[in-house]
């Protein structure tokens, strides 16, 4: 009989701690059967942990004397996923998105993440980098789930993203203009505006830019082919975050908008849908990472196909334009060189199934090693944070999934974790969650 659950349950008995009362300092170690680390893969291992912290990882089943001991020696073990592009907020119900968008609250979107981001901690991704949330609330959350008041993965914010009036993001897009659907600290047109709303974004505690300099496929009426920010606007952008110590995430379809980014300097392409040859050798030289979100490409065109009714107007036939071309982009950026971070833009398929982006990496032309290197070790360089995530190595935070079987002859069981610890703390054991 496996011991996972059964010597899980000092961390069980921490989660219910009151909260505010100083946790007492705990020891354990994972024996691990085999073990991804985020570069290597070696068999028989501990893994010691102090606190929420790896101590160190040895050769061998050893025992340190009080440490709680975690039996995966019949299974995968690797880093903690992380999702570099989520939205926990956002949920597709098959609903009217025009009239949510007039019915819902902030405090109704808040609501709607807290579980969104249980299930994505469930699922194996202990990290998110969430590119496009209502400020305050994404803030709110991220340091709920901070203070452990809220159950979710670890997250880095952007909040708002930015673009120029009328372009993707820009909430009065479609909209009666008899009515205010608050533009402002969210539409940025010129140099100045763009610096001013970078800077007071920092201030209000998010921890990167996203910007929006092409038409998307989810808004109404405009274009993904067309570059709808200025370099200027971009550039702006860019300088301003950097100078605060702050990465630039930059939602873009089309080509010109992609190099122009790229040349720019931004930290990452999200979806890159009509890049060639061209913008790979631009984004390989500037080092800028290809976020390609595989999973929402073909769930919105699976959408378009059945149910074009519940997306925005104008949004399916974009869909079936842009959805199909997505995975031999990919397979193309991938083979020539270009940096790639794992990102699913979750919000159209249901939160908790982001694993599903694994296979469609896989088909496209990704061994599944470098896919599983996408959502560990690229993931946390792209966020900045390679010494805190993205691999199993002392100083870490001792985050770990674990599956049955091989993840790099099936990458499919990554999609139904048998275990997950966050921090040190076990979130689900045996295939089901602690509660």
């Amino acid at each position: 009989m496996r011991t996972s659950l059964l010597r899980a349950l000092p961390f069980v008995a921490l989660a219910f701690a009151p909260l505010g009362q100083a946790a007492l300092a705990r020891d354990a170690v994972v024996h691990a059967g085999t073990l991804f680390d985020g570069t290597t893969t070696r068999t028989k291992v501990s893994i010691l942990i102090h606190d929420d912290k790896i101590v160190s990882v040895e050769d061998g089943f050893v025992t340190p004397a009080g440490a709680e001991v975690i039996d995966l020696s019949a299974d995968t073990v690797l880093p903690g996923l992380i999702d570099t592009h989520d939205h926990i907020l956002s949920g597709y119900d098959g609903g009217n998105p025009v009239a949510e968008r007039a019915q819902k609250t902030s405090i109704d979107v808040a609501f709607q993440g807290v579980p969104h981001a249980r299930a994505t901690l469930e699922a194996g991704f202990t990290t998110i980098r969430d590119v496009g949330s209502e400020t305050k609330v994404i803030v709110g959350l991220k340091k709920a789930i901070a203070k452990g008041e809220v159950e979710g993965p670890r997250m880095w914010v952007s909040g708002y993203p930015l673009g120029p009036t009328g372009g993707h993001g820009d909430p009065q897009n479609g909209m009666s203009p008899e009515l205010d659907f608050h533009s402002e600290g969210r539409v940025i047109d010129g140099g100045d505006d763009a610096r001013r709303t970078v800077r007071a974004m920092q201030r209000d505690g998010v921890d990167l830019i996203k910007i929006m300099p092409s038409g998307g496929v989810l808004s109404i009426g405009d274009d993904p082919n067309h570059q709808t920010m200025t370099d200027e606007e971009i550039k702006a952008v860019v300088d301003t975050a950097h100078g605060l110590g702050i990465k630039v995430a930059a939602h873009a379809h089309g080509k010109t908008a992609i190099l122009h980014a790229a040349e720019l300097g931004v930290d990452s392409i999200e979806h890159g849908s009509f890049g060639d040859a061209e913008t790979d050798k631009v984004m390989k030289a500037h080092g800028t990472y290809l976020v390609p979100t595989l999973l929402v490409a073909e769930t919105v065109v699976q959408i378009a196909k059945t149910h074009p009714e519940t997306l925005n107007p104008s949004a399916a036939a974009k869909a079936l334009q842009v959805g199909p071309i997505v995975m031999s982009n990919l397979g193309r950026a991938y083979r020539a060189g270009v940096k790639i971070a794992f990102g699913t833009d979750q919000s159209l398929a249901p939160h908790g199934t982001n694993a599903k982006e694994f296979a469609l990496l896989v088909k496209a032309g990704m061994t599944p090693r470098d896919a599983i290197r996408a959502a560990t070790v690229n993931a946390a360089d792209l966020l900045g944070a390679s010494d805190k995530v993205g691999s199993v190595q002392p100083g870490r935070y001792a985050d770990l999934v674990a599956v049955k079987g091989d993840p790099f002859a099936d990458v499919t069981l990554l999609e139904n974790m048998d275990f997950v610890m966050k921090g040190g703390e076990v979130v689900k054991a045996e295939g089901k969650p602690v509660v």
